[in-house]
């Protein structure tokens, strides 16, 4: 039976996609359907839609792959980076702590949770994490933290601000630890009035993060940006053996990312970060605000989920 809540008469906040997809999606697949390409990232597709992101993000030393989902891009990337007896560090609250169906510890790794009310982690508390493994003599009995994991927005509509970001970044270099930043919902985060990051800063003080698309109007996919050279390394195997990396999928999830002649999947003409994902609100401009109103609202929104 259909919830009540599912009503034509309302905007639904208790999931990212429980629409199909943008429209201008669905014409531009269909629009080239047909034509008959390489695959697994292959295509003149996936070619336009990196050039376009690294353009966005003022850099030329990015390597940029198209993967299925946010779980997949979540393991896969922790996978490639840690080493077996190393973990990462999350707020507790972290999606891939608790709704990923424990994806990233089944491939090995432990992700050690750090308590946090606002669904933040803040510099300090990566410093301690830090200092509570290292100092402890018997530390080879324990997980080694090599990694941070922060999402923007967080799991709980908070946003990191630049400063935040920043002091975050110049922890995790000082320590060695790699910062991959979760941007399932990254559009929102760009989008948010309160907002001052861009993808330039995010690009130039994370190691690793994603553009999202599947919770963002798309059909499906995430675009991974790597700048960190280490985690560049075999990385197209890494994503093939977990899954990550199928036939004809790049090319479908690209054309989210990718504008030339005719519209790309979700942007029109992008000049800057924010307008990645601009376009999904022509019709409603008013829906980031909205969500964040009914999500701090004292009982929530029906259906809410993460």
């Amino acid at each position: 039976m259909v919830p009540a809540f599912f009503s034509k008469a309302m905007i639904l906040f208790n999931c990212d996609y429980s629409e199909g997809a943008h429209a201008d999606i669905l014409r531009r697949m269909a629009e080239t359907n047909m034509e008959q390409t390489a695959g697994y990232g292959e295509d003149p597709y996936c070619d336009q839609a990196r050039k376009l992101i690294a353009g966005l993000c003022g850099r030329t030393d990015l390597d940029i792959h198209f993967l299925i989902g946010g779980t997949q891009t979540n393991f896969t990337v922790i996978a490639a980076a840690l080493r077996p007896h190393q973990c990462v560090l999350c707020a507790d609250t972290g999606h891939i702590n608790v709704h990923e169906s424990g994806a990233v510890e089944a491939c090995g790794h432990k992700v050690s949770a750090i308590p946090s009310p606002d669904g933040k982690l803040t510099a300090r508390q990566i410093e301690e994490a830090w200092h509570a493994h290292w100092d402890d003599e018997t530390r080879e009995h324990m997980p080694q933290p090599r990694m941070v994991y922060i999402s923007q927005p967080t799991e709980l509509g908070t946003i990191y601000s630049r400063k935040e970001l920043q002091e975050i970044s110049g922890v995790c270099r000082r320590r060695g630890l790699y910062l991959y930043m979760d941007g399932a919902r990254l559009g929102y985060g760009l989008c948010d009035e309160d907002n001052d990051l861009d993808l330039p800063a995010i690009a130039s003080l994370c190691d690793a993060f994603y553009i999202g698309g599947t919770k963002v109007g798309a059909l499906f996919g995430e675009a991974l940006v790597l700048r960190h050279e280490a985690l560049k390394e075999d990385f197209r195997y890494i994503a093939k053996q977990k899954g990550g990396r199928r036939q004809g999928l790049p090319r479908a999830c690209a054309q989210a990312h990718h504008q030339q002649k005719h519209p790309g999947q979700i942007q029109a003409q992008p000049k800057t970060g924010l307008q990645i994902h601009q376009q999904i609100y022509k019709e409603n401009p008013q829906a980031p605000q909205k969500m964040r109103s009914a999500a701090e609202a004292p009982d929530g929104y029906p259906g809410q989920s993460a």
